[in-house]
């Protein structure tokens, strides 16, 4: 079975990418070693569909009574973290605990923060429903939740012993968090991968349908690249800072809006389209190149219309990122399709004019994507 393998402080740890994965869960976990007892962390709606055949496939007896907590992105708050933790309390978990965050990236962001506060550290094993998570958020070790004044500014490094991605999981995924799970594949692509990118390119209507061919290789692609750069720079130091790609405009997106009108792709793709458009207004991406990701990006689908934010607000909430330094918005910036650089500080105005423009690139990448298949479906008929 397709194994993944990722380095870390705490020690290395595997992450099994196959369909089917979810099955063999039990196998999975005796590399672990003993344990007290068994603890889901999920939410009642991803619970209701993918739960049961997790549990299924535990050690009889240690499937407990799922702890379940609202995964949606406007509730993943410190509150959140604490009744988790008096949950497992009242459940008796100790420190040989093994807590398993079956869902999104809600939830294994706020179940890895909680294993990482309780009992100052317990064992924790991710089991990543959606594809965002799948390809991205389980791997890594970056937990936290959200502030008022912003995305993950509270939070902790703390590593998994265990990622089960099983592409099956994927099946009951609604259309439009399967898409979102599709850009955070296309930023992997920008960073450090034009094999992938030109995959996508060709591949696209393959991919939304779900093919499992090519669901398995993008998948098994984009965790190889967050493993090798999760691996090389755990704390975000300096290559790791590639990963951002997209967030940087995507975060102030999400915290303009509330956390309520954009999936977390759905925002890094704005973030995508901005950045190509700074990079290409700053003259390190070619026109072309740029017009290749904003293209791709449309190729995906609709997204919700970016909001109306004062360029005060906008500054204000920029600064206010976790990435900001001294004072100033540092931005990751592609140079061509597959080559990426970090810790870029780019001029304000260029920043806003990149901003404004960025609708209107994008609804001129929708438009020529459908005349394209007018055309092609006139030559088919």
């Amino acid at each position: 079975m397709p194994t993944i393998r990722v380095t870390s402080s705490a020690g290395p740890y595997r992450v099994v990418c196959a369909p089917g994965a979810v099955g063999r869960v039990r196998e999975h976990l005796s590399s672990l070693g003993t344990h007290t007892g068994i603890f889901f962390l999920s939410s009642p709606r991803v619970w209701g569909h993918c739960g049961p055949a997790v549990a299924r496939a535990i050690p009889g007896g240690a499937a407990r009574q799922p702890i379940l907590f609202d995964d949606r992105e406007s509730a993943k708050r410190l509150a959140a973290v604490e009744g988790i933790a008096r949950m497992l309390v009242r459940a008796g978990a100790d420190r040989h605990a093994i807590l398993i965050a079956v869902g999104g990236g809600v939830v294994g962001d706020v179940a890895g923060f909680a294993a990482a506060c309780y009992l100052r550290g317990v064992r924790l094993v991710h089991v990543p429903t959606t594809l965002v998570a799948q390809v991205d958020s389980a791997v890594g070790g970056k937990t936290g939740v959200n502030l008022p004044e912003g995305k993950n500014l509270v939070g902790a490094f703390y590593p998994p012993r265990l990622v089960i991605a099983d592409p099956n999981l994927l099946a009951t995924l609604p259309h439009r968090e399967f898409r979102s799970g599709l850009y955070e594949v296309i930023k992997y692509g920008v960073i450090a991968d034009a094999g992938l990118f030109r995959f996508l390119e060709r591949k696209m209507d393959t991919v939304l349908r779900r093919d499992a061919s090519a669901l398995s290789f993008i998948i098994s692609r984009s965790i190889g690249i967050k493993a090798r750069v999760a691996s090389a720079d755990e704390r975000e130091g300096g290559l790791r800072q590639i990963l951002n790609f997209g967030h940087t405009f995507g975060h102030a997106l999400e915290t303009a809006t509330g956390y309520r009108r954009f999936l977390h792709g759905e925002a890094v793709a704005w973030g995508m389209i901005v950045a190509a458009r700074i990079a290409q207004a700053t003259e390190r991406l070619a026109s072309e190149d740029a017009h290749r990701v904003v293209r791709l990006v449309a190729a995906v689908g609709p997204l919700p219309a970016m909001p109306v934010i004062s360029p005060t607000k906008l500054r204000g909430i920029l600064l206010g990122d976790k990435k900001a330094h001294g004072g100033r918005v540092l931005w990751v910036l592609p140079g061509r399709i597959g080559k990426t650089a970090w810790g870029i500080d780019v001029p304000w105005p260029v920043i806003w004019r990149s901003v404004q423009n960025a609708p209107e690139m994008f609804a001129e990448a929708r438009r020529g994507l459908a005349a394209e298949a007018e055309a092609h479906g006139r030559m088919r008929r």
